[in-house]
Order: C-alpha cells, then structure tokens, then sequence
C-alpha cells in the first residue's frame, strides 16, 4: 500500500481506505453465514486470505510501520480475548476469536493512517474533519432514534469531545470511526459476531445497538498502544522527530 499523491479525493481514498474497505467486504464474505452453503467451515478460509493480504501490505510498508503492525497484532490478540471472551462484550460467530482478527486489525491501522498521509487529506484536512464530524454524529444520532443505540451515541459523544483538544490526531480518529462503523455493520450483517442489546451486556441502563455507533472509541486504544510502545523502544528517535516538529512551528 502506498500512500497516494493525488489532489482529488476519490484517487486518493480508493488507493488507500477503498482498497481497505473491499478487502474487509470480501474477507468477512468468506467468514459469513452465506458461505456455509458452500464451505462446512470457511473460517480457515478468511483466516488464508487475511494472512495473504496481511503479508503482501507487510511487505510493501515501511521499517517504522512493519513494527506497528507487528505491535498492533499483539495489541489486538490481547484486547479480542479480553473483552470477547472474557469480558463478553460481543460474541463471534463460533464463540471464538478468529485468527483473521488481530491481523484486521492491523490492516486497518495501516489503510486509514495511509490515507490520512495522502497529499489530498493533507491539502484538505480541515474540510474533511468538518465533513467526517457531521456524518459521525448523524450516524450515531440515526443509530440513537432508530435502535435506541444509547451506548454507541454516548461513546460517539466522547469521541468527538476529546478530539476537540487533539488536532494533530483528528482527521485519523474520524477515519478510524468511519472505517470502523462500516466494518462493524458488514460483520454484524453477516453474523460474523454480534453485540448483545446492553452495554457488555451487563448495564442495563446504557442499550446498545448490533452493532454500537461508536465503538472505535475502543479501537483507539489500539493506536495509542502502538504508539506508546514505538516511542519506548525508539526514544532518541521519538525525541528527535518533536524537537524537529517544534523547529517547524516556530
């Protein structure tokens, strides 16, 4: 995946976030109750076709990203266990976590940081948080009246509250929101996994749509994962590249 040198939008997101978005289609096709038809257990199949495509994007990405995406399977295999299985917060579709998962993950880090990297999302950062704030709220507000979606319009409030103070990061934050939220209803539709209808299905008050609005909230902990541990590894590095980020604002 290289990072698009267009101008226009439609270059720029189909070589990175579209290239992204039909790739997660076609591999939770393959992990999908229609497949069943054709495959008795075609989750070995999803999980081939993520190593493959896991390993051309490896391949073609930068030193610095391969040791993200290394980070970010880590990250993901101990956050799916954690709050699928242990904590019960959605369930897959076999009761497990599949292997094509932690690996999607990263894929996903990858497209969206790409594309918040082209010349297109650099020349117009600002319009696309305004536009991208707008769909995420009327998103979450539809999710909110029309599935009485509670937890995801709250978690959806949260995030764009604390966005408010992080410009730097914004524009990757809302794409991940939006990446998310339609991988989220392709899983969800099908029956990858599900969510249950409260919170963790445990807090009643907060309920919860199939899938919730907002839940990359918890997808940001992935990224501030790999970015803590790139920064404790590479310290003189890190420090170098602030003092140089400093120099060019003043």
């Amino acid at each position: 995946m290289s990072v698009a040198t267009s101008k226009t939008f439609f270059p720029a997101f189909f070589k990175t976030l579209g290239l992204l978005w039909v790739f997660i289609l076609m591999g939770l096709y393959l992990d999908s109750y229609l497949i069943l038809q054709w495959i008795a257990k075609p989750q070995w199949v999803a999980n081939s076709v993520m190593l493959i495509g896991f390993f051309l994007c490896f391949s073609r990405v930068t030193a610095r990203i391969k040791e993200q995406m290394i980070t970010a399977v880590i990250i993901a295999v101990v956050g799916e266990y954690l709050f699928s299985i242990a904590l019960g917060m959605y369930t897959y579709r076999l009761e497990n976590v599949p292997h094509y998962v932690p690996l999607g993950h990263a894929l996903v880090y990858v497209g969206v940081l790409y594309f918040t990297k082209t010349t297109f999302s650099r020349l117009y950062k600002r319009l696309l948080e305004k536009v991208f704030t707008i769909i995420v709220l009327v998103y979450a507000a539809i999710f909110l009246i029309f599935e009485n979606d509670v937890f995801g319009f709250l978690m959806t409030l949260l995030i764009v509250f604390i966005l408010r103070n992080r410009p730097r990061e914004r524009l990757f934050y809302l794409s991940m929101y939006l990446t998310v939220a339609y991988l989220e209803i392709i899983g969800t539709n099908f029956l990858c996994w599900k969510w249950p209808n409260t919170a963790f299905d445990i807090f009643s008050f907060l309920p919860s749509a199939n899938p919730p609005s907002g839940i990359s909230f918890f997808y940001f902990g992935l990224d501030l994962g790999c970015l803590w541990l790139y920064k404790k590894r590479h310290t003189i590095a890190w420090k170098r590249m602030k003092n140089q980020r400093l120099l060019r604002l003043k």
